[in-house]
């Protein structure tokens, strides 16, 4: 596992787009949610942490491209083949995969929330004494692994699927679908049925600090909702890996 580790590792920090998609992660996100609360200053917020974080929403999306490349981009160009040759253990492959991903985007994101919360906390400026208590820290902490569950999820996707821009479709397709679908549903019922399965509006529920009496779901079994889907595209990539030719 550790020869396997650092071979992911060479490869993505030898890529020049793997510098410039965290740092679009770390900008994006943080630009997004400092302009969230920017916008909300002097009018108000529901919840001013969750409009802090509201970064991570577009955030997603390019970590969702991150993981994707990551394999994606050795389907591509064949050079999956030579992996695959020098490393035999189809498993270790993707699991050394996942945690190089995972590892990265845990940075970026862990980054970007540090800059987006206390930042969202200074403009409003109604909330910027309060004390930084548990479901602050929550919320934080909870985006940070979000983004690390899409680019999990990614992972699964990009293994299973092994085209790339078809992979990045699927991903962004599973995140955005739901909540549009959710938004035309009139059954409020199944509104709430659509929200909990969703891996991003279920997901999203670990960044509510207010009224969370009104979430479909509680925060962290959101949370969860969003790693049982990133665990069964894992679960399906690397099935098909071990069965299918290179």
């Amino acid at each position: 596992m550790k020869e396997a580790l650092h071979v992911e590792w060479t490869k993505l920090r030898t890529v020049a787009g793997t510098a410039w998609l965290l740092a679009a992660v770390v900008l994006l996100t943080a630009a997004a949610g400092v302009a969230a609360s920017a916008a909300c200053a002097g009018t108000g917020c529901g919840d001013p942490v969750k409009t802090s974080l509201t970064g991570v929403v577009f955030g997603q999306a390019v970590v969702a491209v991150l993981a994707v490349l990551a394999v994606g981009g050795e389907y591509g160009t064949g050079m999956i083949r030579v992996t695959l040759a020098a490393l035999p253990r189809r498993s270790t492959v993707l699991a050394a995969k996942a945690a190089v991903v995972g590892a990265l985007v845990l940075a970026a994101g862990a980054v970007a929330v540090l800059v987006a919360v206390p930042v969202g906390r200074v403009l409003l400026a109604d909330v910027a004494d309060a004390p930084v208590d548990g479901v602050v820290v929550r919320a934080a902490v909870g985006s940070v692994l979000y983004l690390v569950l899409v680019g999990l999820l990614s992972v699964g996707v990009a293994t299973a699927v092994r085209d790339a821009a078809a992979a990045i479709g699927l991903v962004l397709g599973l995140l955005y679908l739901f909540p549009v679908v959710a938004a035309v549903v009139s059954d409020p019922d199944w509104v709430r049925r659509l929200q909990r399965i969703s891996p991003m509006t279920a997901g999203l529920a670990v960044q509510a600090t207010t009224n969370l009496d009104a979430l479909s779901i509680s925060p962290w079994a959101g949370l969860g909702v969003l790693g049982l889907w990133a665990a069964g595209a894992l679960l399906v990539g690397g099935v098909l890996l071990r069965l299918r030719d290179a």
